[in-house]
């Protein structure tokens, strides 16, 4: 390269460092031999310096800025301004008046700091601070859109696309908005509508094939009562049929005198772990499962539901259910069983089956993606934005 720049020196430290005078001697970094540079590279953590500044100087965010970078910086804090001598004037406030408006991405600099200021109520204002680029919440406090892809239920123009936003939020969590309020992204409406689709068409399964829904409407509620006392019912059953088996073991099988001892000294309550522990009822070889007189008391409650909402159903009032009669209830429960093990679509389960059905019929899918395209679009002027607080950094730091 051929170097045109004149430098100037000045002797420090034992050793001669350039002079940075001018906005000239900025611009001219470029083509200053690096063997005069003081350092080639410094962290962007630990210094006296703006730690925020130093991070928008260090473009590959590798923690580190290196000549390149604070070149490339210069440069263009230095295109950006009508005077690089601005460069060397530090001052936290940036005159509109000081922007170059003769290149295109100045000017949008330019027309940026002004949207800010007339966004913050402040259209009179002839310079732009630090503070009032750094609040993007403020920043786009009044505006419907903001360019990050994010729309929240106010943004909506209709009461439907509102609701559905809100449950959208509800059910996934809401991503936040530039203006400080949750809203939803594309990702998001993408997963909750494949949500609801396999969570209807989930149900549809059952709604379609009638030995999902043996007991109809009543039958998760009534699958939920079978779930709670079944490994008790069939720990019943076996130690009945180890009775069959070997008449000697039905004294073991049942508690002993000495496991009641325990308790004489105890405050018994029936949610006690002992006594829920203890068989269904009194074991004995081949003997049928009372659900009524007989029942460990622990299991009482949960066993008048199984009776009132499985039994009686099934089979009508009895007083005791068999071995094959329980056998008999579980196959009449096996297709329900592997239809709720196979649930899919969770997250929006809370809506129920009606709304989230309401939801995929109406049009709410089409007109967020619309919203999301329509505040994306406005990206570039965020984008703008964003330049607007690297020049006034740069301007006040570098």
């Amino acid at each position: 390269m051929t170097a045109n720049h004149i430098w100037k020196f000045f002797r420090a430290g034992g050793f001669d460092q350039v002079r940075l005078d001018t906005g000239a001697d900025l611009m001219a970094l470029d083509e200053l031999d690096q063997k005069l540079w003081v350092a080639l590279a410094c962290p962007t953590t630990g210094l006296e310096f703006d730690s925020r500044t130093l991070a928008l100087i260090d473009t590959d965010n590798d923690g580190r800025i290196r000549a390149p970078e604070l070149i490339a910086a210069v440069k263009w804090a230095g295109a950006c301004l009508k005077s690089p001598d601005d460069l060397l004037k530090p001052a936290a406030e940036l005159p509109l008046s000081a922007i170059n408006d003769a290149t295109p991405e100045a000017r949008q600099v330019l027309v940026a700091a002004r949207q800010i200021l007339a966004n913050l109520g402040k259209e009179e204002a002839t310079v732009v601070t630090l503070e009032d680029t750094t609040d993007t919440a403020k920043i786009f406090a009044q505006t419907q859109f903001n360019g990050d892809g994010i729309i929240p239920a106010d943004s909506a123009e209709d009461a439907a696309t509102k609701a559905a936003i809100n449950d959208i939020v509800a059910c996934l969590g809401g991503d936040m908005d530039r203006n400080g309020k949750p809203g939803v992204s594309l990702a998001k409406v993408d997963q909750f509508f494949a949500e609801a689709q396999a969570y209807s068409d989930w149900w549809r399964l059952a709604e379609t094939d009638p030995e999902i829904l043996p007991l109809a409407a009543s039958t998760p509620m009534a699958a939920g009562s079978f779930r709670t006392v079944k490994a008790k019912v069939d720990d019943y059953f076996t130690r009945c049929r180890l009775a069959v088996f070997d008449p000697r073991a039905a004294n073991a099988l049942n508690p002993e005198e000495k496991d009641y001892s325990a308790f004489t000294t105890k405050d018994l309550s029936l949610a006690s772990n002992e006594i829920a522990g203890f068989p269904l009822a009194h074991v004995s070889a081949g003997k049928p499962l009372p659900l009524k007189e007989g029942l460990n008391p622990a299991w009482a409650a949960p066993m008048a539901n199984f009776e009132a909402e499985i039994v009686r159903p099934f089979l009508g009032g009895q007083v005791f259910i068999t071995e094959a009669d329980w056998a008999a209830i579980t196959a009449k429960l096996v297709a329900h069983e592997a239809w709720a093990a196979a649930k899919v679509g969770t997250a929006v389960e809370k809506l129920g089956l009606d709304r989230v059905r309401e939801i995929l019929a109406g049009e709410s899918r089409e007109t967020i993606t619309k919203l999301i395209a329509r505040d994306s679009a406005l990206e570039p002027e965020y984008g703008a934005i964003a330049a607007v607080e690297k020049l006034v950094r740069y301007h006040q730091d570098l």
